[in-house]
């Protein structure tokens, strides 16, 4: 019975209910399991939301976010990108990965999908894409450009979070690690985490390599097609 909770968020997940309303039922069941009066249960939910309030904060971004494509943050994105016609769709999300990895061992925070993909990475993919093969790209294609472009930020995040010794995920390994009796050091991990954080780079930048050369060959057989056609 003292799992309870977890029943009921893996029942109300599957059914696709309100997370907000299934997480708080999943609270209170558990807390009423533990033989918790309404207060005592109230004041823990409280007091969870108190110490995790700041990870609610990324939904500031959003309407400024919004306003900015609506003054024309994403049109000035596609327009500057045109302006380099040797850029790929592949070069591009690789460079962004390589950047976002960078960072993000160093412990800075470009801000993610809603903040930097979303209104600028995927733009500029996309004007790529158009400066290479014309406004003929198809939107199937477009949507898998779309799709590179949030995995380049989560490749680069996930992979290289742990190069940087302050990292929670650092910090959680090594608290796990001490409390079943092998303590280890912050850098020990962060040695470990590099060259995981090279070979995504490597994989992701042949992933990248094959998605333009598909691309290309595509288009290209279409153009040959179409010039049959016309004649």
């Amino acid at each position: 019975m003292e799992l309870i909770g977890i029943l009921i968020i893996i029942i109300g997940f599957a059914l696709k209910l309100d997370t907000i309303a299934v997480v708080v039922v999943a609270g209170i069941s558990t807390g009423l399991v533990a033989k918790m009066n309404p207060v005592e249960i109230l004041d823990t939910l409280g007091a969870a939301f108190v110490s995790n309030r700041v990870t609610c904060l990324f939904l500031i971004t959003l309407p400024v976010i919004g306003l900015s494509e609506r003054y024309g943050l994403k049109a000035k994105a596609v327009m500057l990108i045109k302006k380099a016609t040797n850029l790929s769709v592949g070069k591009l999300l690789s460079g962004y990965t390589f950047i976002r990895k960078v960072t993000i061992g160093m412990g800075v925070t470009l801000g993610g999908h809603p903040q930097f993909v979303r209104p600028l990475v995927s733009p500029m993919a996309e004007g790529a894409a158009i400066v290479q093969y014309g406004e003929k790209v198809e939107e199937k294609d477009m949507e898998k450009i779309r799709a590179y472009a949030a995995a380049s930020d989560n490749i680069g995040n996930f992979f290289a979070q742990n190069v940087f010794m302050a990292n929670s995920g650092v910090l959680l390994i090594a608290s796990t690690l001490e409390g079943l009796g092998m303590p280890v050091d912050t850098l020990q991990i962060v040695k470990v985490a590099i060259p995981v954080a090279v070979i995504s780079l490597v994989l992701w930048v042949i992933q990248n390599i094959l998605f333009d050369r598909k691309l290309k060959q595509k288009y290209a057989t279409k153009e040959k097609e179409q010039i049959r056609g016309d004649q």
